[in-house]
């Protein structure tokens, strides 16, 4: 275990006790050792050069004639300022209600007078490495959340600057590779008109997926909940994605019938359908088939997006929706995934209420659904219960 390089000299030590000898004692031990001292002869003397020195650790003194060693502390633990400053109280009390009363306000140790020497030494070495410890850990950890939040604006920023213009281009490579067959332009051409349209699809995927991951990894997404019919959602989220289909001649059909009403946010259900849709067509073949189904239980609206593609290994199943793995494979079209989606899609889910599970056979195709609760007030409160 590495330890830290403690210089006594850079730390100061403030003893408090009201009889003159004992402080004579403590100087010359402590100042022997390297450190810096400083010395009260009374409680409000204590909490005067707290304020001005700003210790790094304290030796209390119980009994003294204005303020004893337990209010000083609970004045201590009181300030935001000096709360986190160590305190070992000397005493000669031998009390062990006393000595617990000491660590219920808030002290770290005690030693009891008359003091060994090397103890009063080594307890002190042993509570400034532990200050130096937890100050080091509070200053890492304040980095590393400054260099967390830096990072995640740097995301929100790429992914809003680059999402307007990059959805531009996947319109147009959507419109061209829908209007131009192989016979105009020649097959090598209408190759690489596909493999265009396919990288600004993904790219524009993953900026989307990435704008709203770091939102909601950041607390700054909020869930609006509206009443509305989820069946109507998903066939108007379904028919956006129909030019992604259309582009591997893939057949979408539905099985969407009825009236559903659920409480849930409208965007986040458009995301969790456009990514579930792109899932299917990057994994079905060429003139393959596409079924979307909605049905209701007593609690939740299920939505299903079934494809008949190239399946799922049964042992790659659990860790499509596990957050410790990034998994992903090519399409049949060699279409690149970078794993996050499904993630997302999960997160949303959960928002609203539900869960996503996923049936794939190897060969055969997979389905993945998703619930919606129909009240979310009463999900909430199943959840808390």
């Amino acid at each position: 275990m590495k330890r830290f390089n403690i210089q006594p000299e850079d730390y100061t030590i403030l003893a408090v006790d009201d009889i003159a000898t004992n402080i004579m004692l403590l100087k010359a031990v402590l100042s022997r050792a390297k450190y810096k001292i400083i010395t009260a002869s009374g409680g409000v003397e204590a909490l005067e050069k707290v304020e001005k020195e700003n210790p790094d650790l304290i030796l209390l003194d119980i009994m003294m004639p204005d303020l004893d060693g337990y209010q000083v502390l609970e004045r201590l633990k009181a300030d935001p300022a000096h709360q986190d400053i160590p305190v070992i109280f000397l005493t000669a009390l031998h009390n062990p209600e006393d000595i617990v009363k000491g660590f219920k306000l808030g002290a770290s140790d005690y030693i009891s007078k008359p003091f060994n020497h090397e103890e009063l030494i080594t307890r002190v070495a042993h509570h400034i490495f532990l200050a130096a410890a937890q100050n080091t850990i509070l200053q890492q950890r304040d980095q590393l959340q400054e260099t967390i939040e830096a990072r995640d604006k740097m995301y929100s920023v790429i992914a809003h600057d680059l999402r307007s213009p990059i959805g531009t281009l996947k319109m147009v490579f959507n419109m061209l590779t829908i209007n131009l067959d192989r016979q105009t332009i020649g097959e090598d051409n209408y190759e690489m008109l596909t493999m265009g349209n396919n990288i600004t699809e993904g790219t524009f995927m993953l900026l989307d997926n990435l704008l709203k991951w770091t939102k909601s990894q950041t607390g700054r997404m909020n869930t609006v909940f509206q009443r509305v019919d989820i069946c109507e959602v998903v066939l108007f989220a379904s028919k956006m994605s129909d030019q992604v289909a259309q582009v591997k001649n893939i057949t979408v059909d539905y099985d969407v019938e009825g009236h559903i009403e659920v409480d849930c946010d409208v965007d986040m259900v458009k995301t969790i359908m456009r990514n579930l849709m792109s899932n299917a067509v990057k994994f079905s073949p060429e003139g393959g088939r596409i079924v979307i189904s909605v049905h209701e239980t007593p609690t939740h609206a299920v939505v299903s997006v079934r494809d008949f593609g190239v399946g799922i290994d049964e042992q790659d199943l659990p860790k499509l929706l596990n957050p410790e793995m990034h998994h992903t494979t090519y399409g049949t079209k060699n279409e690149e995934g970078s794993g996050l989606g499904l993630q997302l899609c999960q997160d949303l889910t959960r928002r609203n209420g539900g869960e996503i599970t996923i049936e794939s056979k190897k060969g055969e195709g997979s389905t993945f659904s998703f619930s919606i609760a129909k009240h979310q007030q009463a999900a909430q409160e199943q959840v808390r219960s």
